[in-house]
């Protein structure tokens, strides 16, 4: 590891807690939505629900398949209705209110200011984010990160999302890195993990979940605080 100079984190559910920061903002407005009126079991339910929608609806967009536009009124409609709310009930307002909320929550996972400013003394830091722009920049600025980071890549400025290798050409071209001296580091195995490897740049799989590792993905931490042994 000691070869690299550049290393490029993902942002959500890598650094930024996006599960934590979802499920503090949901619980807020299900209570402020009066969900259990609609007929909701749970708020835990609908938290649990939302997640796995949102995480195949991202996967999909990581891969092209689907648009921002599409993602953003999929995830919550497709919730309501999956739990039984009829689609004349499903409060349409509510991905608004959820995307002006979300950003500004600013939990990270265990450690991450702590290795980021040792990494920061020894490394540039640099993000690439499939998330959306005007999100991704309130989440950097209100979690106090950007003061780690040298560069801010975002897919939407890019105009393709990871894994496609116009994104690492880019970012390596912004930061004046190749990539020898560059590594990846990321969650999701699809975008960040064999985008990286597939453009021939070295990746470290962020695998809190403890998911089943694939054997061509040769490194894995389950917490980032692992990075200070490898770094």
């Amino acid at each position: 590891m000691q070869t690299k100079t550049h290393i490029f984190f993902d942002l959500d559910h890598t650094i930024w807690d996006f599960d934590r920061n979802a499920e503090e903002t949901l619980t807020e407005l299900y209570s402020e939505y009066k969900l259990d009126t609609l007929g909701l079991n749970s708020c835990a339910e609908f938290i649990t629900t939302y997640t796995e929608n949102n995480h195949q609806l991202w996967a999909d967009y990581h891969l092209g398949k689907i648009t921002k536009d599409v993602l953003r009124a999929e995830r919550f409609n497709k919730t309501f209705i999956q739990l039984g709310i009829h689609p004349d009930q499903v409060p349409h307002q509510f991905e608004d209110d959820y995307v002006k909320i979300s950003p500004t929550k600013t939990n990270l996972f265990d450690g991450a200011n702590q290795v980021l400013s040792y990494l920061q003394n020894k490394y540039t830091l640099h993000i690439i984010s499939n998330g959306f722009k005007e999100t991704t920049l309130t989440k950097m600025n209100l979690s106090a990160l950007n003061p780690y980071f040298t560069n801010v890549i975002i897919s939407e400025d890019i105009g393709v999302n990871k894994p496609n290798p116009l994104i690492f050409e880019q970012a390596l071209s912004k930061a004046k890195a190749n990539k020898t001296e560059s590594i990846m580091i990321g969650d999701s195995l699809e975008a960040d993990i064999y985008g990286a490897l597939n453009f021939g740049m070295d990746a470290i799989f962020f695998n809190p979940l403890k998911k089943e590792k694939p054997e061509d993905v040769k490194d894995q931490i389950h917490h980032l605080e692992e990075l200070f042994d490898l770094f």
